[in-house]
């Protein structure tokens, strides 16, 4: 009998295969300050010239304009891609824990189109070798590949609102339920949530929407925007084929420390070959 389990493609598999259809013989050159990473990457991303499907070549200059790196290795275009993933995760485009951010709604990057911009930029970083963006909430992940979602009371990144509706979940009396909604009644209105309350049986329905009002509706526009820039080199339409090959790159996941790992952070430096100290700190090493 087959197994109805589809086997976990390896995501490095599936991200070689789209980076394989990158030209090499042709570029999109990018220049970098590392103090305005999002102004110049926007620059880049929105040229009329710019294809993903090229090689990208980053040149970074100081801020009196005298080139860092001449010729681009590999070394630039992933610094720029680690700093672009960094700007992006702290932009107001995102709110929420560090590791665990939602969509925020911000009115200058709606109308800029900045939305798109990061979903993009997520996907060439992900094509071109750069780091995943590693720092997207379950919710907005699962939102990504399944179209819809029952977001959490926790995902309310606005702390004064989340105690609010706190207040609301809490109340255990039709009169105690009235009251913690007071303070709502404006936000409830536009959140198309003002009802009145006829038994404590509402409370639960009501969290229900107000949540999904604040997590998932009130971002509609700029989750739209960031899903047509994750399709850029294929990448959205594999993450939904594949996504418990690509949620560890999207959402953050704390690994156990290994020996290894430990290993790696060092760089020895030993004293000169013959040396009393050199045979004294070989033996120490071991350790």
């Amino acid at each position: 009998m087959e197994s109805q389990i589809a086997e976990k493609v390896p995501v490095q598999e599936i991200l070689l295969e789209l980076s394989s259809k990158i030209s090499t013989k042709r570029q999109c050159k990018f220049n970098i300050n590392r103090s305005a990473v999002w102004e110049g990457a926007m620059r880049g991303f929105q040229r009329v010239s710019y294809d993903p499907n090229l090689m990208i070549c980053v040149k970074f200059s100081d801020d009196m304009g005298r080139n860092e790196e001449g010729v681009d290795l590999g070394g630039p275009r992933r610094e720029f891609l680690r700093l672009l993933m960094e700007t992006i995760a702290r932009s107001p485009m995102f709110e929420g824990k560090e590791n665990s951010k939602n969509l925020a709604l911000d009115s200058t990057a709606l109308r800029e189109d900045w939305y798109y911009i990061a979903g993009k930029a997520i996907a060439v970083s992900l094509v071109h070798g750069g780091p995943p963006p590693n720092f997207l909430s379950p919710t907005v992940f699962c939102l990504l590949v399944n179209g819809s979602v029952n977001p959490k009371l926790e995902d309310i990144a606005d702390t004064e609102l989340l105690e609010k509706v706190k207040k609301v979940s809490e109340s255990t009396t039709l009169e105690d339920l009235e009251k913690s909604n007071a303070p709502l009644l404006d936000y409830l209105a536009n959140a198309g949530c003002l009802r009145p309350m006829r038994s404590i049986r509402d409370r639960d329905l009501l969290v229900q929407d107000i949540v999904m009002f604040q997590v998932i509706h009130r971002v509609q526009s700029p989750f739209q925007r960031f899903c047509e820039g994750l399709k850029t080199l294929g990448v959205l339409d594999q993450v939904r084929r594949h996504p418990d090959s690509f949620r560890p790159l999207f959402c953050y996941e704390p690994n156990t420390l290994t020996a290894d790992q430990v290993d790696d952070l060092f760089s020895i430096r030993l004293s000169p070959e013959g040396s009393n100290k050199r045979a004294a700190e070989e033996m120490v090493v071991t350790f």
